[in-house]
Parts: structure tokens; C-alpha cells; sequence
């Protein structure tokens, strides 16, 4: 009988209903506690909710008998039984949240009596933590709630949500990544929110006034939260917290000492056990240009020396590594475009032929990346990178500066394994933002995969390995076999005797005061007439045999339709066919230079009008139909996916608010300095730009339509309504004929 349940849950999750029905109506022979829960939970992937709510709570009547007998009874097969009835509970906690049919003290109450019957299980745990988070967010929502409800007494709820998601990790990493961001944000946000009420009540009160009993309780619940956060660190296995390592690392100037203290021990006891990983992080914090950072960075150092004497050379080392990477990044040197690290870096030659010089780890992406256990359980023991370490031997002596505006240096690494690795140094950009992406990539990655509708479409974004060094300069790992969209289309033009110089196009190019409709008729005729789709020929081409065609084409289609949601999502602009590069290998589309985010292309001179790169050229290659069928289904499973799983990608991107980068910090002349600003010295900053582009991504993963100046401007959209009206905005001519020159509409 559990072969066939077995069977059903595997058809059910794969999403073949029918099939999953046939191996229920096999197992219902066998009198199984465990049926009922598949059969609601097919009841429930059905969309008979409410039917699937009643069956279960029958199902529990009838097959569980008296429950108290059921907890005295210490033989294993009622162990085996309190289990399933645990799993039946809080199926039947969440189907009572999401019908909505009970009050909210009464679901607690039912998922307080999951744990009390299976207290060591990790679902529990996360569940009743995650409902306890959900009432927060309503108060914090809701004005009135906010005014009414006294503030200790809101926070004393979040004492709960990080009890839970702690235990839930104790237990097992199956939702690691929802779990562990959340319960950082809300402890530091806490501690911060901790400080502020002092402030105000300092500010408020005479000199001397003792402190009111709603700070006192206030300062009780963070006292408890910090002893939770503290047992959390020694329960906790280290590779689990090293998921969350850049949250950790954004936020190390928070103003609360004893918040500050427990942060600090944290990332120490981390960078112990795992030092050639998170010494590449660290590196960009410990040359940041804000002091009180790199004076934090400097304590974290200390700490780390104090746990572990062994570390004190090892970060000598880094650190004397990336100020040697840091002279090759910023050397200006003109009128070459080939240089020597014998002859122009001499120093960085000098350091890695020096015999006291240590292993350091290459930053690749392969070696920075997280492999969690596959079985559920703690796995204290288990070793996150299973992959032999690759450690920098030494550098081959060419570099090749390549031609584009920053002049980036291309260079090449001997690995300990005898390979090649190739890296772009790359100065006068802050790459936390692409860090940070990757991370936000590597995460809609691995929801993708476990989404059965994405996995049977091998929906993917292929990711990178980026370092920043400082926040103007880092480091990217180099991407082979690859050509640029625009670097492909003009080489095919030409073969056709197709070419036009940048003052011709300036030349034909309209003003951009002159009225739509004339612009809509020069872009159609003097640009698209003379431009044909050209880029299916490239897939011909490159992959000659049908099979490895059709591959290809699917691996294109599949991958920019992702790519074109997440794009979206972000607010990346600067989509010009330099920054989209191709795989002559297997077809899939890769997007590089994440340096226009957050809708920033819309300030331009010449705002940016489409939400994404779909042109004319990129249309024709999907073939003949076009952005239908493939491409529209691939970018609607994207799209379900980032909305499901929209608290975990949005606890990435909310470390932004508390690191932010070089260019939200120049003021204009005009706006004056807020008063926080001079407590930079003292404290966090907290970037109020940073929370608005937060706040923006939040409302297009809930389908909200983008307005001017990103307002919202209508109600929620489905998902098949909202990748309709993104596709329509795409391929519009009203828009592409909008579009700057340089961003070449008509390719």
C-alpha cells in the first residue's frame, strides 16, 4: 500500500493528476493513515480546497482514534502514527489558513498542538513560525492595528517567529533559505527599532525621566531574542548560517552593541570554518570607504584571530593579495591593449613566488556555492563543498585589456589542479550590485528547479562567480564560448553587404522632441526596412545538424524567457547587444553588466520605455511563432515561480537597504543632508532609496503594473494577464521607437 502512495505522491508532485488519482484508488484497498493526507493533498492540487479540508478532518476522526491514548502509547508503531497525525495537523492548520475558515487564535492553536505532538519536526516548527510572521506583517500593515496595539507587545511576537524558524533548522534545511533570512531580518530590525525608541524617548523627555515600561519591555524582548540568536549560533551547524553569510556581512554596523556583539560572533565563528569562502566577502568591507565598516570589519578580524591564532596569516595574506589585485584593477595605462604582469605588476609576481605565501582558494563559482544535504536532518557534520578546493598557484603573463569604456583587464590564473582559469578585472564599477544578483539568480535557480512544471523545462540562468574588492573595483569569472547578440548580428549583416556608421544612424535618427507618429514611421521605415532578421541563421550556422538545432533554439528561448522575467523583476535596463551574450555550445542566453538596476535606465536622457530586450531580431529567432509557445509558457512558469517564492528573493534584495551603493550615496547640491546622515560615523545607515526599490520589486512580484516613475497603477495582475501586458510592452513600436540609438531598437 505505501508503494502505490509512494507512486501517487510522486504523479501528484510531477503534476500528472490522473495518474496520481489511479495509484490512490490502488492504495485505498489498504486502510493507510498516510492515504487520507494524499488524498487531500490531491484534493487540495485539484483546487477542491474546502472538500479536501473536510475530507481530511473525517479522514483524522476515523482513522486516529482517542489521541491521548495515542500519545501514552511508547511502542514504535504508534511513534510511526503520531507522526503521520503530526503531518495530518498541519495539513489541516494550513488548509484552515488558506480557506480562512477559523479565527486566528484558533489556527494557532492548532498548529501549537502539531508541535506538542511531534515537538522535534522541522515542518512544525516553520509553519507556526511562518504564521506567526504573517500576523506581524498584518499589524505592521494595518494603520489602525498599529496606533492600537502597543509596540512591546507587536515585538513580543517576533520572539516567537525566531524561536520557531531557529528550531526549524535545528531539525532540517528544507527551508533554509525562507527561514534563515527572515529570522535575521526581524532580530536586527528589531535591535535597530530598539535604539530608535530610545532616541525618540531621550528626545522627547526631561533629562533624568526614567524610562517608560513600554521601552523596558521592549529592551526584555530584544534581551530574549539575542539569547535565542546566541543559542541559535551554537545549535546551528556553520555551513547553515553560511547561507545567509552577505546578510550577515551588509548589516555589521548596526547600532545596538549587544545585537552588534552577537553579529560579530557569528560571522567569526563562520569565517573559522570556512575562511578561503568567506575571506572574498569580507575582503570588499575591509577596504569599504566608510570607516565605522572597516573598523567593524577590523573587530570581526580580531575576533576570528582570538577563536583561531592560525587565521592571523592567512588574512595577512588575502588582504596583501587584494591590495595587489586592487593595483591591477585601477592601473590606467593607455595606448596599449596588451600587458605583462612581469613588467607592469611586478609586486603581485613577487607575492605569489614568496614561499611563506599560503594557499588561497580561487573564487569560482563552483567553490563559493553551498551544497546542502539531500536527506532531511541537522547533518552537523555534513561538508558543503564536497568539490577539492582549487587554490591560486600563480598568474600567466599576458593580460589583454579589452576596448570598452572601463578598460577591463582579462587575465588568467594557474589553478592547483593544473587548469587555466580565467578572470576579468574590472575597476570603476560597483559589482556588489552583480554579487548580489547572482545570489538573487542562484536563488530563482533553485525554486526553479524544484518546480515540476520549470524542471521539465530545464528553466535555468546561467550565473557567474563575481567579487567586488572594493566599491569601485572586482573581480568576474570569465565565460567562455560565448559571442554578443550585437557582435553576431553585425557580422551576418555584413555578409550581406548590410552596413551603416554610427553618423548614419545619428543622421537618420529623429529628435527626440518630434512627435510619435513620426518617429513610429522613420524607426519602421528607415530602420527595420533595412535591418532584416538575421539571427536565426546564426542557430543554423553554429549548430549544423537538426537535432543540436532544435536544442539550441529550445535552450535560447527558454533561457531569455527567464531571463527577460527576472530582468523585469530587478528593473534591469541597459539591454544593449553587448550585454547579451550567446553559448556557441548549447544556444543559451547569458546577460551580463548588472550595472542598471532598479529601474534606473528610466532617468536616462533617453529613458529606457520596454521592460526587457525582445526585438525584432530575438522575436524571428524563436521561430515561427514567435513569442508564442514556448517562449510565453517558459516566461509564465518564471513568473509563478518568483511569485511563490517571493519572501525568500525579496530577503536577498533587502540587504541593499543597509549596504548601499556608491551612487545612492552623492547627495545633489540641491538636497540637504538629513541629520541621521552625521550619525554615519556611529551607526547603520539605512538607505531610503534602497527601500523604495525594495518596496517597487515587492509590487511587480504581485503583478502590480508599473506607472511613470514606477507608481502603481492598477490592481494585481494574474500572471498570465501580466506576462501578456509585459510581452505587448516589449514589442511595441511605440516604445522601440523610443529607445536611444545606441540601444540599436532595430537590430
Amino acid at each position: 500500500g505505501r508503494w502505490w502512495l509512494s507512486s501517487a505522491r510522486i504523479a501528484r508532485k510531477a503534476g500528472y493528476l490522473q495518474t496520481a488519482y489511479s495509484f490512490l484508488l490502488q492504495a485505498a484497498d489498504y486502510n493507510l493513515p498516510e492515504f487520507v493526507l494524499e488524498k487531500a493533498k490531491y484534493l487540495r492540487v485539484k483546487g477542491e480546497l474546502d472538500q479536501a479540508l473536510r475530507y481530511l478532518e473525517r479522514g483524522m476522526e476515523s482513522r486516529f482514534g482517542s489521541i491521548e491514548q495515542l500519545l501514552a502509547d511508547k511502542s514504535e508503531n504508534a511513534k510511526t502514527k503520531r507522526k503521520t497525525y503530526s503531518q495530518a495537523l498541519l495539513l489541516q492548520s494550513r488548509f484552515s489558513e488558506e480557506t480562512s475558515c477559523l479565527e486566528s487564535n484558533e489556527i494557532l492553536k492548532l498548529y501549537r498542538k502539531v508541535i506538542s505532538v511531534n515537538p522535534d519536526w522541522e515542518d512544525g516548527h516553520f509553519y507556526i513560525g511562518k504564521y506567526y510572521d504573517k500576523i506581524i506583517t498584518t499589524l505592521l500593515e494595518d494603520k489602525h492595528d498599529k496606533e492600537r496595539i502597543n509596540p512591546a507587545k507587536q515585538w513580543e511576537v517576533v520572539t516567537f517567529v525566531v524561536k520557531h524558524f531557529w528550531l526549524s533548522l535545528k531539525f532540517g534545511n528544507q527551508y533554509i533559505y525562507q527561514s534563515l533570512p527572515r529570522l535575521l531580518s526581524l532580530w536586527l530590525d528589531y535591535g535597530a527599532s530598539v535604539v530608535e525608541a530610545e532616541r525618540k524617548e531621550k528626545a522627547r523627555q526631561p533629562p533624568g525621566t526614567p524610562q517608560s515600561k513600554n521601552l523596558t519591555n521592549m529592551k526584555k524582548s530584544l534581551s530574549d531574542l539575542n539569547e535565542n540568536i546566541s543559542k541559535m549560533g551554537r545549535t546551528l551547524a556553520p555551513y547553515q548560517l553560511y547561507t545567509a553569510f552577505s546578510q550577515l556581512i551588509s548589516r555589521i554596523c548596526h547600532v545596538e552593541p549587544e545585537v552588534f556583539q552577537r553579529l560579530k560572533d557569528l560571522i567569526a565563528n563562520i569565517f573559522v570554518s570556512f575562511n578561503q569562502q568567506s575571506i572574498w566577502m569580507m575582503m570588499a568591507i575591509s577596504k569599504s570607504s566608510y570607516p565605522v565598516r572597516k573598523q567593524r570589519c577590523q573587530d570581526i578580524f580580531a575576533t576570528v584571530k582570538m577563536i583561531d591564532p592560525e587565521q592571523n596569516k592567512f588574512i595577512h595574506d588575502a588582504t596583501k593579495l587584494t591590495e595587489r589585485l586592487l593595483e591591477l584593477c585601477e592601473k590606467d595605462i593607455r595606448g596599449t591593449n596588451v600587458l605583462s604582469i612581469t613588467n607592469h605588476f611586478r609586486p603581485l609576481k613577487r607575492l605569489l613566488e614568496d614561499k611563506d605565501f599560503g594557499p588561497i582558494l580561487l573564487p569560482l563559482q563552483s567553490a563559493m556555492r553551498v551544497t546542502l544535504p539531500s536527506t532531511p536532518g541537522s547533518h552537523v557534520d555534513h561538508n558543503p563543498f564536497p568539490t577539492d578546493p582549487i587554490f591560486l598557484q600563480g598568474f600567466e603573463d599576458g593580460i589583454e585589456v579589452l576596448p570598452s569604456l572601463q578598460r577591463p583587464k582579462k587575465i588568467t590564473m594557474n589553478g592547483s589542479d593544473g587548469k587555466l582559469y580565467t578572470m576579468l578585472c574590472k575597476p570603476k564599477d560597483d559589482l556588489r550590485k552583480d554579487c548580489r544578483l547572482m545570489e538573487f539568480n542562484a536563488l530563482v535557480n533553485k525554486f526553479l528547479s524544484k518546480d515540476p512544471e520549470a524542471r521539465k523545462r530545464d528553466l535555468h540562468i546561467r550565473t557567474y562567480s563575481v567579487v567586488p574588492l572594493n566599491e569601485y573595483c572586482g573581480l568576474l569569472e570569465w565565460v567562455n564560448n560565448t559571442q554578443g547578440l550585437r557582435h553576431i548580428l553585425l557580422r551576418m549583416y555584413k555578409e550581406r553587404g548590410i552596413y551603416f556608421s554610427g553618423k548614419e544612424l545619428q543622421a537618420m535618427t529623429p529628435k527626440q522632441e518630434s512627435p510619435l507618429d513620426f518617429k513610429k514611421r522613420v524607426f519602421r521605415e528607415k530602420f527595420l526596412a533595412k535591418h532584416p532578421p538575421v539571427f536565426k541563421e546564426w542557430f543554423l550556422q553554429t549548430f549544423p545538424d537538426p537535432t543540436s538545432w532544435y536544442n539550441a533554439r529550445l535552450a535560447y528561448a527558454r533561457t531569455s524567457a527567464v531571463m527577460c522575467m527576472v530582468g523585469y523583476i530587478l528593473g534591469l535596463g541597459d539591454r544593449h547587444g553587448e550585454n547579451i551574450l550567446f553559448d556557441s555550445t548549447c544556444g543559451d542566453c547569458i546577460h551580463v553588466d548588472f550595472n542598471c538596476l532598479f529601474n534606473r535606465g528610466e532617468t536616462f536622457d533617453w529613458p529606457e520605455k520596454v521592460p526587457f530586450r525582445l526585438t525584432q531580431n530575438l522575436v524571428d529567432a524563436l521561430g515561427p511563432l514567435g513569442i508564442e509557445g514556448i517562449f510565453r509558457r517558459s516566461c509564465e512558469v518564471t513568473l509563478r515561480v518568483m511569485r511563490d517564492q517571493m519572501d525568500p528573493l525579496m530577503s536577498v534584495l533587502r540587504t541593499f537597504i543597509h549596504d548601499p551603493l556608491v551612487e545612492w550615496r552623492r547627495k545633489s547640491k540641491t538636497q540637504k543632508m538629513n541629520p541621521a546622515d552625521t550619525e554615519l560615523a556611529q551607526g547603520e545607515i539605512h538607505n531610503d532609496q534602497a527601500l523604495v526599490h525594495v518596496q517597487n520589486i515587492e509590487s511587480r512580484l504581485k503583478g502590480i503594473r508599473r506607472g511613470t516613475m514606477q507608481k502603481p497603477r492598477s490592481v494585481a495582475l494574474s500572471v498570465e494577464g501580466h506576462v501578456n501586458y509585459l510581452l505587448q510592452e516589449a514589442t511595441s513600436l511605440d516604445n522601440l521607437c523610443q529607445m536611444y540609438i545606441g540601444w540599436a531598437a532595430y537590430l
